[in-house]
């Protein structure tokens, strides 16, 4: 019963951003061998002399699933009307998928990953080291700047990573390695369950000095519950830790499944939010 919430229909009258995209992106060291699709937004009415600190940064996981126009989420419609609306800065957001093989096609939508795909993926999202992290700040972001003409803050708290599912742990992941750089997370239907050792972060949360990392956490009654770990429960014990350690936290949970759905309606909300001082 969850819907796209009410930002994410376009308005009449309202600018809209712009878009660049990248097919089969391969100028990777760290991910060497693979290459991703990637699309960028650069909102409407940028001011010509913005400041770095006028312009902030999303970097969305799975990006695809966020960008598309008809789905649970329609990012870009949610950032067109927020900006409108002055209830953010503007933004630019790098929608970026996962890697694969080096000339593998590309999955159709709907479409299942295949074995080698999904498997790459995993190395980049669940891995609870700090190559992802490395792969955003030395590849992506670098090429992304040098593509727009757009000064982007450095600030970490201008600056949000977002994901589903392994993309939600891969974005809590990185935040954690380096909050000096990402200072926001939202993370739905995280996979803080024994993949890669994601499972551990309810622990070394609550024996680690507090870090400025501010999270909104969803997930739903109906999330995943196999071999791995119970995403209900994971999802309660990292909201639980956060709580304990004295995070700025939020966690939504609601009865839906291992989908968009209910982090879509929530979205313009969670964005508001995260940027609410």
């Amino acid at each position: 019963n969850y819907h796209p919430c009410l930002e994410s229909y376009r308005q009449k009258g309202i600018p809209e951003g712009q878009f660049l995209h990248f097919k089969d992106w391969n100028e990777t060291e760290i991910f060497r061998g693979t290459e991703r699709d990637i699309s960028v937004y650069i909102p409407p009415n940028i001011p010509p002399n913005a400041k770095s600190d006028d312009v902030g940064l999303i970097v969305l996981q799975d990006g695809d699933s966020y960008f598309n126009e008809s789905g649970p989420v329609r990012a870009t419609s949610v950032f067109d009307n927020l900006f409108h609306e002055k209830k953010i800065k503007p933004v630019i957001a790098i929608f970026v998928m996962p890697g694969r093989p080096k000339g593998m096609k590309a999955n159709k939508a709907g479409e299942k990953r295949r074995p080698e795909a999904h498997h790459q993926r995993s190395v980049e999202y669940d891995s609870c080291d700090d190559n992802y992290l490395r792969f955003m700040k030395e590849e992506l972001i670098p090429f992304v700047s040098g593509k727009v003409d757009v000064n982007i803050s450095e600030k970490p708290s201008d600056r949000l990573l977002i994901g589903m599912s392994s993309g939600g742990i891969c974005a809590f992941n990185a935040a954690w390695h380096d909050p000096n750089s990402f200072g926001n997370v939202i993370s739905h239907c995280g996979s803080f369950t024994n993949i890669r050792g994601g499972h551990n972060y309810p622990s070394v949360i609550r024996n680690t000095e507090r870090k400025p990392i501010k999270a909104f956490l969803q997930s739903g009654k109906e999330d995943l519950n196999n071999i791995y770990g119970n995403w209900p429960l994971a999802n309660k014990q990292m909201a639980l830790s956060l709580d304990y350690a004295g995070y700025d936290y939020r966690f939504e949970f609601g009865v839906g499944s291992h989908s968009l759905n209910h982090g879509g309606s929530l979205f313009a909300e969670s964005i508001t939010w995260i940027w609410d001082s």
